[in-house]
């Protein structure tokens, strides 16, 4: 009976540490890496992000599905090399092969033609 209760114990830590490195795994793949950057903002301005703040499309805010509300991220343009820093206040973008929505400041910043192929890293 004990034998059986320390191999129990032992199965759920590995399965919750198992859980834990999975769930790690899919944010570092997520949020470093890269993709499609769009921007977005026209009929936004001055309506409330998903973090609650207003929308600005001069700064240099983005949405992300998952990153936490305040994350900063480094995001670099794969087409001209430029890079900038944005603050993740908001959730989306909700187009297909999209990960990450930038204002219209930041995708100038970038030098971004609509769609962009872009890099992340979470700093």
């Amino acid at each position: 009976m004990v034998k059986f209760k320390v191999l129990a114990v032992s199965a759920l830590v590995l399965s919750g540490s198992f859980v834990a490195s999975a769930a790690e795994a899919h944010t570092h793949r997520s949020a470093r890496g890269g993709g499609l950057a769009s921007w977005y903002g026209p009929g936004f301005g001055g309506h409330r992000t998903a973090s609650g703040e207003r929308f600005n499309a001069g700064a240099f805010t983005a949405a992300h599905r998952f990153l936490p509300f305040g994350s900063q991220v480094r995001v670099t343009s794969r087409r001209t090399g430029r890079s900038i820093v944005v603050r993740i206040n908001d959730r989306g973008p909700f187009a297909a092969g999209r990960i990450i929505d930038l204002t219209p400041a930041a995708s100038r910043a970038l030098g971004m033609q609509g769609t962009e192929p872009v890099t992340l890293a979470r700093l």
